[in-house]
Formats: C-alpha cells, structure tokens, sequence
C-alpha cells in the first residue's frame, strides 16, 4: 500500500496508484466504453462491462484470459494474482519494471483488451 497522510488515528494508506491510474485513463481515453470501477481493494477498468485491467497498490493487474495465462507469466515482472492466497487463472499482476515505460503498459493492456473483447458485453 502507499502512504497517502498521516492522522491522530494512524497512517492512511490509497489502495492504488493514482499515477498509474492515469496512464490507464489516457490509454483508454478514446474508448467510450470503459468505465472505471472500485474493486479489489484498488481500481478497475471495465471494457463493454467486464473487467478488462486495473491497479491494485503499485501494481497493473491484467486480464489475459486462460489461454495466454501462462505464456503471459513468462513475462518480465509478472507473477499470479493470488490475493486471495490461491492463484487466479486469467489474471496476472505486472510489478512497476513491467510496466514503467509507456509502451509496456500499452502493450499489457492491449493483451487485456484483445482477451476481453472476445467476451460478450454485459
């Protein structure tokens, strides 16, 4: 988590990114069909209502789907999205290296979106 302030009650902490929240905004600004949505503790983009990328804390979590789960994990800096202690096929997480250029993080959410819009819209 990233410290956001200080309080009498304890540090409060932001569960993502806003940094990396506004690449993704910018990536998807000429799509009119992304909607931002709270979940995971972080923030989630959803492409024609499901859930396409997002952030949680400093990190992208990507949708690759089940075929390219695998193949996607061989990537620099990605690991399994287990935050619920098991791994969940279809999604990854891309540490800050994975994603710190521009075309990085393009090129991961284009494989999120080429993954979700095979889905039908909800």
């Amino acid at each position: 988590m990233i410290p956001l302030l200080s309080s009498s009650q304890g540090i409060h902490y932001m569960a993502f990114d806003e940094g990396l929240a506004q690449r993704l905004r910018e990536i998807f600004s000429e799509k009119e069909d992304v909607v931002e949505k709270k979940m995971f503790g972080g923030l989630a983009f959803m492409l024609s209502g499901n859930m396409c990328c997002g952030v949680i804390g400093e990190e992208l979590m990507a949708r690759v789907g089940p075929d390219q789960y695998e193949s996607a994990l061989q990537l620099p800096h990605a690991r399994n999205m287990d935050f619920t202690g098991k791994p969940l096929k279809g999604f990854v997480y891309v540490g800050y290296q994975g994603i710190a250029s521009d075309d990085d993080l393009e090129n991961w959410v284009r494989r999120c979106e080429k993954f979700v819009s095979s889905l039908p819209a909800k």
